[in-house]
């Protein structure tokens, strides 16, 4: 596929005028050449917005097969691009192929995921509640409720996965599953990258004959044609993982507008991980060569990156810190995603490294003449420092991590109850922890969206039971998650049909049931009649 450095509104390919960039490799430190991107501004962000909201109502209502196949036609078409995207995402990312390839199988499953989810249907919640004419005192209406979608959504593609959460990744995929149109700022750390998979979607909404607003996808100043995108009246939610700041930027654009939408925003975790003290005693050794393995994997450059570890000191957290230091040791640097992250992650070690009674014990190889190369970092420092020391709960994003001794477990506690809103809490455990483990849970369930014992967070599931997000400023909605099958309720409001006729409503409410749904009627699960389904359609 040759590479245009065209916008793509609709069906339309569009030569942005706002000026223009060219693509970078962090691994040569350069630029890539040929095509330059053309950049898009507030007329473009408006033209899309309007292709959208146009097509808006035609999308939210063909039947769900349809929408169901065009997800599976995007995960076809990305897979049509065959090596071209690999290749493209390894020279404008650094990342390894084998990374790259795995990321490219995600990004497929989740939109095969979210086929399946709008198949069975039980996204859009439907409930009934028949009417009762003769209740006393008061009848009561035929009520019927059903999810319905919140209209265009604005999705800004990631900087550290060029594919999973990027122009065909979750937000895209639980959007256009709701029935929402898509509009994504393409990231511009990888803009070849989003050409070859915007085309790929762009023609998958072609090929099964819906509206082209259905899709756009737009190059631009972060500063200017995102901020355009969120402003926009016709934009009815945002779905963005990126920087703290950057994130509640948006949410400040978005709640200033007359008419205020969400922001869904994964923003910053440090993730802490808590070795209690048999699990410690037992395996110090083995739980600090995985904690190494765990921090250093793709140069650390993942919102689950473990920043945090916390233990009663002693000698058997000496014992972890020497295994992780000597793991650590022969660890070779690795290319940042671009130069503004890798100078980003030297600025976020030399804070930390300038906190009074912190001391940096191990490191990794040294990264040579290697462009945008960061060497992974371990530091140590007391329970009492971090409590004082705002700048050791700052995300660093990259392979750098701050050792906690604490005093005891109850120490460990109050460090629990310290720490901000977090994606991810571990517990490293053994049978003999699990009173200490009891006490903690209360407080790491009002801490973060997902608990894991005995495992290491890099690592996220694309599933039904999956959750992706956290009390801020892990994100800005702690309600919601952005991986598995709910991440498609952020784009879905509930809607109350009081006494339609049947005729009227939403196939998923009418009284034969066409779409064969599972249904809560009058307050009890009730199973779809297939037959009757089948027949209808």
């Amino acid at each position: 596929m040759t590479l245009t450095g065209e916008m793509l509104i609709g069906f339309s390919a569009v030569r942005g005028t706002e000026g223009e960039q060219r693509a970078f490799c962090p691994a040569y430190n350069a630029e890539i050449g040929e095509p330059t991107f053309g950049l898009g501004g507030r007329a473009e962000v408006d033209r899309a917005a309007q292709l959208a909201s146009a097509a808006f109502d035609t999308y939210r209502n063909v039947p769900l097969a349809q929408r169901a196949a065009l997800l599976d036609a995007i995960a076809d078409r990305i897979l049509d691009i065959g090596s071209e995207l690999i290749v493209r995402a390894h020279a404008e990312t650094g990342l390894p192929v084998a990374r790259l390839e795995g990321e490219r199988a995600r990004t497929v499953g989740q939109l095969r995921l979210f086929a399946r989810v709008v198949r069975d249907g039980h996204f859009l919640g439907a409930t009934i509640d028949r009417a009762q004419p003769e209740r006393k005192p008061m009848p009561r209406a035929d009520l019927r409720l059903a999810k319905v979608p919140l209209g265009p959504v604005a999705v800004f593609g990631a900087s550290n996965f060029p594919l999973a959460f990027s122009v065909a990744g979750g937000d895209t995929a639980s959007a256009l599953a709701a029935g929402a149109p898509v509009i994504v700022k393409a990231h511009s750390a990888h803009l070849g990258t989003a050409e070859l998979v915007g085309r790929a979607i762009q023609q998958a909404v072609k090929d099964q004959g819906l509206p082209e607003g259905v899709f756009s996808l737009l190059f631009g100043s972060g500063r200017t044609l995102g901020e355009a995108l969120v402003a926009h009246p016709l934009i009815k939610a945002v779905g963005f993982t990126g920087s703290r700041q950057g994130g509640i930027a948006l949410m400040r654009i978005a709640n200033a507008r007359p008419e205020p939408i969400p922001v869904y925003a994964e923003m910053s975790s440090i993730n802490p991980v808590f070795v209690l003290p048999h699990a410690l005693a037992n395996r110090a050794e083995m739980i600090g060569k995985a904690f190494a393995d765990s921090l250093t994997m793709g140069a650390g450059q993942f919102c689950t990156n473990p920043g945090l570890v916390i233990a009663v000191d002693g000698p058997d957290l000496d014992r972890f810190v020497k295994a992780t230091s000597d793991a650590l040791a022969v660890k070779p640097a690795q290319t940042m995603l671009t130069p503004g992250i890798f100078d980003a992650y030297r600025e976020g070690t030399k804070n930390v490294e300038a906190v009074a009674g912190v001391t940096k014990v191990a490191q990794g190889e040294p990264a040579g003449e290697d462009a945008n190369a960061a060497q992974a970092a371990l530091y140590v420092t007391d329970a009492q420092r971090l409590l004082a020391s705002p700048e050791l709960e700052a995300e660093m994003f990259g392979p750098a991590s701050v050792v906690i001794r604490a005093r005891d477990v109850d120490e460990m506690l109050k460090v629990a109850e310290h720490v901000e809103g977090q994606l991810t809490v571990t517990l490293q455990i053994d049978a003999h922890d699990h009173a200490d483990a009891r006490r903690l849970l209360p407080v790491l369930e009002r801490k973060a969206g997902r608990i894991l014992v005995n495992g290491f967070p890099t690592g996220v599931e694309v599933c039904h039971a999956m959750v992706h997000g956290g009390p801020y400023p892990s994100t800005s909605n702690a309600m919601f998650t952005s991986v598995g099958a709910t991440a498609i309720d952020r784009f879905l409001r509930p809607v109350c049909y009081q006494d339609l006729p049947d005729a009227l409503l939403p196939d998923a409410l009418k009284e034969a049931n066409p779409l064969g749904l599972w249904r809560l009627v009058d307050g009890e699960q009730s199973a779809p009649d297939r037959h009757a389904a089948t027949t209808s359609e």
